[in-house]
C-alpha cells in the first residue's frame, strides 16, 4: 500500500532517473491534458510531499497520488513494459530513460509557483527536510476525534496511512477509538518518525523488524490471528471521520486499552 515511504522511494527513483534531462517524449492519458506537451522542457526534480508526487518540468508540475494501487516504473526507451497499456495514465521520458505511472488515480499540472495550491494543506512531513515536530503536535493534539482518524488527516501530518496508524498504535498501547486529546501526540510521533524513516529505504517496510513474508506487522491484516506479544486474537473494525470514509481498524484488545 502507497504510504509516506513508498512515495518517498518513488520519488528518488524517478529523480534519479529523469532528473536534468529534457523531455522528448510526454502523453498523460486523462481527457484533461490529453493535449498537454511539455516536451522539450527540462526536467527539474521530482519531489516527494507527503503521499503526493511533484514532477517539476520546466516551470511546470505534474502532480501526481498513487491512492491504493498507483505506482511509477522507470523503463529504458523502447523497453517492454511489465503492465497493460490500458492502465497507463502517465508517461514522462528523456532520451535515457521513461517513467511510466500506472493506475495513478489523481493526475493534475499546476504551474510549479501554484504548487502549494495542490498541496499547501498538508501538515507536517516526516520525510521533509523541514519536519517539525512541534508543528505536528500541535496540530495532531488540537484533533478532538479517535486518534486513528486524526493521525490519518493529512492536513494534521502528511505521509502516514493505514498501515502506519495500526501498527503505530500497537506500538504504543493505544486503542484506535480513543480520543486524541488523551493521547501523548510528542511521543505517538516520535515512534512514527523513527519507524517511517527507518522503513524509506527499505524495498518492504516492517514493523517489527522481520522481514519476511506475514511477519512484518504486529496487527495490520492480522484479524482473528494471535497477538505477537500476548496470544489475545486482534479485532478488526470500521472507524473514519464520516461514513464514506471508514477505514478498517485492527488492534488487539489486551495489549491496546
Amino acid at each position: 500500500m502507497p504510504e509516506g515511504d513508498t512515495v518517498f522511494r518513488t520519488a528518488r527513483r524517478l529523480d534519479e532517473a529523469l532528473a536534468g534531462g529534457e523531455v522528448t517524449r510526454f502523453d498523460l492519458r486523462v481527457p484533461r491534458y490529453a493535449t498537454l506537451d511539455l516536451t522539450g522542457q527540462r526536467v527539474q526534480g521530482v519531489v516527494p510531499r507527503g503521499k503526493h508526487l511533484l514532477l517539476r518540468i520546466g516551470e511546470s508540475t505534474l502532480h501526481s497520488h498513487l491512492r491504493m494501487d498507483g505506482a511509477w516504473f522507470v523503463y529504458r526507451p523502447g523497453e517492454k513494459w511489465r503492465h497493460p497499456a490500458f492502465k497507463v495514465r502517465a508517461i514522462v521520458g528523456t532520451a535515457e530513460r521513461e517513467a511510466v505511472g500506472v493506475d495513478i488515480a489523481d493526475i493534475e499540472v499546476v504551474a510549479t509557483r501554484d504548487e502549494d495550491d495542490l498541496v499547501g494543506y498538508l501538515g507536517p512531513d516526516p520525510l521533509a527536510a523541514d519536519w517539525d515536530p512541534i508543528e505536528a503536535a500541535r496540530r495532531l493534539g488540537a484533533d478532538t476525534r479517535a486518534i486513528h482518524v486524526a493521525l490519518l488527516d493529512q492536513r494534521n501530518v502528511a505521509g502516514f496511512g493505514n498501515e502506519y496508524a495500526a501498527e503505530l498504535l500497537f506500538l504504543r498501547g493505544i486503542l484506535p477509538t480513543t480520543p486524541t486529546p488523551e493521547v501523548d501526540v510528542a511521543a505517538l510521533l516520535d515512534l512514527g518518525v523513527r519507524t517511517i524513516r527507518a522503513n524509506r529505504d527499505r524495498r518492504n517496510r516492517t514493523f517489527t523488524g522481520i522481514n519476511r513474508p506475514g511477519q512484518a506487522t504486529w496487527v495490520y491484516g492480522r484479524a482473528g490471528r494471535p497477538c505477537r506479544r500476548c496470544g489475545t486474537l486482534i479485532r478488526r473494525g470500521e472507524l473514519g471521520a464520516d461514513p464514506t470514509r471508514e477505514r478498517i481498524t485492527f488492534w488487539c484488545p489486551r495489549c491496546q486499552r
